[in-house]
């Protein structure tokens, strides 16, 4: 494994214990470079290997919807470890307390979890640190390009961003090791986890349901990669932009929750370049900027905030902060999908049923809340709260950079001066009609409903 994958946050000298990976966004057996890691340093002190996943019943508006597709991945991914030899552990609770807890408690020798950008896994990560006597390591599992060896700064668009990942792609996408069998057992009987009860009793938003378009685990991510792949990836390109057709890989759900490997995905779509454009369009879309997001909430802790965005999107929304708006909603009008225009009722009632809505819609789903709301503060609030709430692949550093470029001109360039958006671009109804067939999408939606 390359070396700029590890941070060591913590050093020490460990003792003869169990060596532990603190699995958070790689939930996955298979292709984590955070779990190899572990166990690579395990074998070579001939310690027993363990797994643990702490489970936050509160984290950033989660609903059963993800929990219920999380816990269901993480018992297949408990199963996988347990035929390796590697013994799974489930914690409730807050990280920062129950994970140093676990460590003191079963004697760790050394801890490593995964990367993850945003506030919330950092601060935890900064806390265990503080109350943990054994060496601590962070390994970038998520991002092919680790996204501390990506840029030391901030990017300010794909166009300067795309060069650094096209010179360090080489060095970094590199086929997985097999994750062998363990050689050295944890001692006594493994815990016992009663799934079916704690999806049960799991104290969470059940309001919004869980959904059943969607397989989790492992298995069903690597087969709906190659389905993508064999029937969809060759026409894709050109139809991306039209919701009516099934022109995106609705893989952003594994990579969200960690049940598929990014780096696998790219690996594995290198044998299909008998259509050269589509799997540049792909490529583009997995490495570029999925990870220019991950580079945005790491250099920027205020990703969620309006002061996140660049200094001229600043400056051109407070001109025109004040100027009419035709319409106004409130939050809950926007959730319940009544405003005037019919294309954005139909957006959003889709990804309140089901949890998911086509990229393009997504963009222009986020400006009309620009455009609607008394502020852009507000509008963010409000973009940023529906899509946590509703959408599969909620709360991901490509759902904040996606609306903060929605929003706040993130990632692009000013254009022509309108009113509310200043020099952000805007988009509109009408724009819409001449990319697809916006009646078709809106019918859709509508016969979906009834069914």
């Amino acid at each position: 494994m390359n070396g700029k994958r590890v941070e060591t946050v913590r050093k020490g000298t460990p003792a003869h214990g169990p060596v532990v990976y603190w699995m958070s966004r790689d939930q996955r057996a298979a292709d984590n470079w955070a779990l190899l890691h572990a166990r690579k340093d395990a074998v070579e002190r001939k310690c027993p290997l363990g797994v643990v996943f702490c489970l936050t019943p509160d984290y950033l508006g989660a609903t059963i919807r993800h929990y219920g597709f999380m816990l269901r991945g993480l018992e297949e991914t408990a199963g996988r470890l347990a035929e390796k030899g590697i013994r799974f552990h489930l914690l409730t609770g807050d990280p920062a307390e129950e994970i140093p807890r676990f460590v003191v408690e079963q004697g760790v020798s050394r801890l490593v979890t995964d990367f993850s950008p945003l506030r919330i896994k950092r601060e935890w990560e900064r806390k265990v640190a503080e109350r943990i006597a054994i060496p601590f390591d962070i390994v970038d599992a998520h991002n092919i390009i680790p996204c501390r060896a990506a840029s030391p700064k901030r990017e300010p668009a794909a166009y300067t961003f795309r060069p650094k990942v096209r010179k360090a792609l080489p060095e970094f996408l590199t086929d997985f090791p097999p994750l062998e069998e363990h050689p050295f057992p944890w001692k006594g009987e493994a815990p016992r986890i009663d799934w079916e009860k704690e999806r049960g009793e799991l104290v969470v938003d059940r309001s919004v349901g869980e959904v059943s378009w969607l397989e989790p685990g492992e298995r069903a991510a690597r087969r709906a990669l190659r389905d993508f792949l064999e029937n969809r990836l060759a026409s894709c390109y050109g139809m991306r932009n039209d919701p009516n057709r099934h022109g995106q890989s609705r893989l952003s759900p594994y990579f969200h929750f960690g049940q598929l490997a990014p780096q696998r995905a790219a690996l594995e779509a290198q044998g299909f370049d008998d259509n050269l454009p589509a799997l540049a369009s792909f490529l583009e879309e997995l490495v570029v900027r999925r990870e220019l997001s991950d580079n945005f909430c790491f250099h920027t802790p205020d990703y969620d905030r309006f002061s996140c965005f660049p200094a001229w999107a600043r400056e051109t929304l407070n001109l025109h902060r004040y100027d009419l708006r035709g319409y106004l909603y409130s939050r809950q009008r926007l959730e319940e999908a009544e405003t005037h225009d019919p294309l954005w009722n139909a957006a959003q009632t889709e990804m309140v049923r089901i949890g998911k809505m086509h990229g393009y819609l997504r963009m222009y789903w986020a400006k009309k809340i620009l455009e609607w709301s008394a502020s852009p503060e507000e509008a963010l609030d409000t973009a940023i709260y529906l899509n946590d709430r509703y959408e599969m692949d909620g709360r991901d550093p490509n759902g904040y950079a996606g609306i903060a470029w929605s929003i706040g001109g993130v990632h692009d360039r000013p254009w022509p001066e309108r009113p509310i958006f200043g020099k952000v671009r805007s988009m509109t109804f009408q724009g819409c009609r001449r990319k697809f067939d916006v009646d078709a999408y809106v019918r859709k939606v509508r016969e979906d409903g009834r069914r």
